[in-house]
């Protein structure tokens, strides 16, 4: 008993940067337990939400809880150092107005994150285009939003910046339109290419039939007329489709003899 006394007191008169040294020991306990409950009760809300909310809703919840039982340990782990978090803010000088700018960004980007969650522009998996940004969303975060690219890049987007942004859903609605565009000699009969390719269409696996095809003359161009086709089509299969139609046109319009021209140059040679 003399001993665990001798111990004690020994550890009470051993000073850390002002502070005892069973000060720190309480204020690492603090944080221990704090990050503990953190743990156990974000996992809490993560089960509650299961059934209520949305993957992207079910991440952001449990996330906020977390973060949120972090921050009162924290603060009560400084508090008991004798460090008050309100003068943490406001001293420093230089330092305090840097924490202050990025404190604004902190907030900002949380907001935002909130303001999509309800607004829904995207969820996780989406096929999307934001500015010069194209992929496939992989993960949406309470500050930023990481976007796969399709060359196998990872991008991070600041939610402020996201939800300024114009985003471009490519799914989100069911179908998608594809467009094709294949060009026919001047001297061929455009009927009859248009019956081509209509009788490709129509027999394609994934073109829906409402809303219908549209098949026309787009433009006139140097070496050749150019035809576009536009279906719909599942959204899980259009890039396939689009693939396939412009394979298939081409075996269509080559058995029917229609020529598909390459530019071609005239030169004439003058002669003195």
């Amino acid at each position: 008993m003399i001993e665990l006394m001798d111990i004690i007191e020994e550890i009470e008169s051993k000073e850390i940067f002002g502070h005892s040294l069973s000060v720190w020991i309480l204020s690492l306990i603090i944080l221990i337990i704090g990050i503990f409950l953190a743990k156990f009760f974000s996992h809490l809300a993560w089960k509650w939400s299961r059934k209520r909310l949305d993957r992207h809703g079910q991440d952001t919840f449990k996330k906020i809880i977390y973060y949120f039982i972090v921050i009162i340990f924290v603060m009560m782990a400084l508090n008991n150092l004798g460090i008050e978090f309100s003068g943490l803010l406001v001293a420093g000088g230089v330092l305090g107005i840097v924490l202050g700018f990025a404190s604004q960004t902190v907030v900002s980007n949380l907001i935002s994150g909130v303001f999509m969650y309800f607004d829904k522009p995207l969820k996780i998996g989406d096929t999307v285009a934001i500015e010069n940004v194209e992929g496939v969303v992989t993960e949406i975060d309470i500050l930023s939003t990481r976007i796969r690219t399709w060359d196998g890049n990872l991008v991070r987007i600041p939610n402020e910046k996201l939800f300024n942004s114009v985003i471009e859903n490519k799914v989100s609605n069911e179908i998608r339109r594809v467009e094709v565009v294949v060009g026919i000699a001047y001297k061929e009969e455009v009927e009859h290419a248009i019956n081509v390719i209509k009788k490709v269409v129509e027999d394609h696996r994934y073109v829906i039939v409402e809303p219908a095809p549209l098949i026309f003359v787009n433009e006139l161009g140097d070496s050749s007329v150019n035809l576009t086709i536009k279906v719909w089509a599942p959204n899980d299969y259009a890039y396939q489709t689009q693939i396939e139609l412009l394979k298939l046109i081409k075996q269509a319009l080559d058995k029917e003899g229609i020529e598909i021209p390459f530019p071609q140059r005239d030169i004439w040679i003058r002669k003195k």
